[in-house]
């Protein structure tokens, strides 16, 4: 692995942390913090994306193994939260809020799968 492409992932690595931060701070204030509406979102929005550029990536090689990872490790891989979505999950559990938590992992696991495979048909289209 080249120095370039390192950078390249720690740079979209810092710009997807913080897109995490405010895309999830902005849903938390459209619908509150009583469900992890921020984590889901960012969780759904960037399964989208993984399938949609994974797809395109697949059928433009000649974009840069730089900018692919950039993109793919670096980017959505910090704008995707999973490790905060199990905080959040094992958080509501604490609470007693079972049927919460449940249906935190039921979307999740759910709906972002669908995402990744929306976003691959969505490619596909272009």
């Amino acid at each position: 692995m080249s120095v370039v492409q390192l950078l390249s992932i720690m740079l979209g690595g810092a710009l997807g942390a913080i897109s995490r931060y405010l895309l999830s701070n902005l849903v938390y204030g459209w619908f509150g913090r009583d469900f992890p509406y921020g984590t889901l979102s960012v969780n759904i929005i960037g399964s989208f994306l993984m399938g949609l550029l994974t797809v395109f990536f697949l059928h433009k090689s000649n974009i840069d193994p730089a900018l692919k990872l950039g993109l793919l490790v670096g980017f959505l891989g910090a704008l995707t939260t999973f490790s905060t979505f199990s905080l959040d999950t094992l958080q509501l559990i604490h609470e007693g809020a079972l049927i919460r938590a449940m249906l935190n992992v039921l979307i999740s696991v759910v709906v972002c799968v669908a995402a990744v495979w929306f976003g691959m048909i969505t490619a596909k289209q272009f």
